[in-house]
C-alpha cells in the first residue's frame, strides 16, 4: 500500500504541537547520511529531541556536524529533504522532573565532538546515540535497538557496501555497535504524532 503524506503544515503551527521530550526526524541530503537512510530501510537519517517549549520556536538538541548542540525547531527542519519531518512522543507522559532532566542531559552532552565512525562506544557522539542517551537518562527508557554492523547492514541486502568500505578506509568494523534513526523511529516506546512536510510560512487561523 502506498504512503501518503498529510498537507503541509506551517511550522508555527506545528510548534504549538509539540512537547518537551519529542523526538524529532528528518532527512539530511548530504551524501553519507543518505547511504545511512538506504542502509537501514528509511526515508530518515537524523533525529533530535525536543528540550524546551517556552516560546514561538521549540528547541531541539541534537548531535550534528561538527559538536553537539541545541537549535530551534525551524532551523532544524529547514535542513530536512523536502522539508519532511516527523515528530513520535514517548507513550509514558514525562513528569516535570523528567522534563528537567532531558534538558540537564542534553545540555551535559553539547559541544562533544560528532563520531563520524557511527560507534555506541565511543566517547564522542552521532545523533541517534545521543538522543537514546539524553532520554534514557531523564526517563531511564532505552529508545532503538542495538546492533552490530553485520546485523544492520544484513537487513537491506542491496546496501552499498562499497561506499562503506571506503568511509572505513577499506575496513568494515563488523562487529562494531550502533544504532541508527531508524531504529529510533520504530521504537515500540514512541508513537508517531505527525509525519509530514512543514512550511516555514505562519499558521493559519478560522
Amino acid at each position: 500500500m502506498p504512503f501518503f503524506l498529510p498537507p503541509p503544515q506551517p511550522v508555527a503551527q506545528l510548534s504549538q504541537q509539540v512537547q518537551v521530550g519529542d523526538v524529532v526526524f528528518i532527512r539530511v541530503p548530504a551524501r553519507p547520511f543518505r547511504e545511512v537512510a538506504d542502509a537501514t530501510l528509511s526515508w530518515t537519517n537524523h533525529v533530535g529531541v525536543v528540550v524546551a517549549q517556552g516560546g514561538a520556536d521549540p528547541v531541539v538538541a541534537e548531535s550534528t556536524f561538527p559538536f553537539s548542540r541545541f537549535t530551534t525547531l525551524s532551523q532544524f527542519v529547514a535542513r530536512s529533504e523536502g522539508h519532511r519531518l516527523a515528530v513520535a512522543r514517548l507513550t509514558a507522559p514525562l513528569t516535570p522532573v523528567q522534563r528537567q532532566a532531558l534538558y540537564v542531559a542534553a545540555r551535559e552532552r553539547t559541544g562533544v565532538l560528532y563520531d563520524t565512525g557511527f560507534n555506541l562506544r565511543s566517547g564522542r557522539q552521532f545523533c541517534s546515540k545521543y538522543v537514546r542517551e539524553v532520554v534514557a537518562q531523564a526517563t531511564g527508557q532505552q529508545l532503538g535497538e542495538v546492533e552490530n554492523f553485520s546485523t544492520l547492514l544484513a537487513h537491506n541486502p542491496n546496501v552499498n557496501l562499497r561506499f562503506w568500505q571506503v568511509w572505513y578506509f577499506g575496513r568494515i568494523p563488523w562487529q562494531r555497535e550502533t544504532v541508527s534513526p531508524a531504529s529510533l523511529l520504530q521504537s515500540p516506546r514512541l508513537q508517531t504524532v505527525f509525519d509530514g512536510v512543514v512550511t516555514t510560512g505562519p499558521a493559519t487561523t478560522g
